[in-house]
């Protein structure tokens, strides 16, 4: 088969530096595995795009989107899982506004702390860090 030229390709897209980068974008995505809807003939993967842009096989808006997607700066966000969202930071978990029943509080402080003086709640929590206070 004969080689193609440009002008074979300018037909259907007029614009020769769209032309360039659509052939280029539909040469990567035959790189990364993408379907050939041409023979081959032995042609390299720029030489194939191009004379599929010019059989007219493949559809240029989808390559179009393609392009604009490989070009694009920001990563498309991807949906959080369960795990990831309970590690956001919301007011209950920064805050601490959960409410916790008198028996829990009762473990986290053995000591009824309000009936303390100061002098009793330094010898209470000595007393619980074991004397490694300061």
């Amino acid at each position: 088969m004969a080689r193609v030229t440009v002008e074979d390709c300018v037909e259907r897209i007029p614009n020769r530096f769209e032309l360039v980068l659509l052939a280029a974008q539909r040469a990567r995505n035959l790189s990364r595995g993408e379907e050939i809807t041409v023979d081959r003939d032995n042609d390299k993967n720029p030489v194939v795009a191009l004379r599929e842009i010019a059989e007219s096989t493949i559809s240029l808006d989808k390559l179009n989107s393609d392009l604009v997607k490989s070009l694009s700066r920001a990563p498309e966000p991807e949906p959080a899982d369960e795990e990831v969202l309970d590690l956001i930071p919301t007011d209950q978990n920064i805050f601490g506004l959960q409410d916790i029943s008198a028996e829990e509080e009762a473990q986290v402080l053995p000591v009824d702390t309000e009936e303390l003086n100061p002098d009793e709640l330094e010898a209470a929590l000595e007393a619980e860090l074991g004397g490694r206070r300061r």
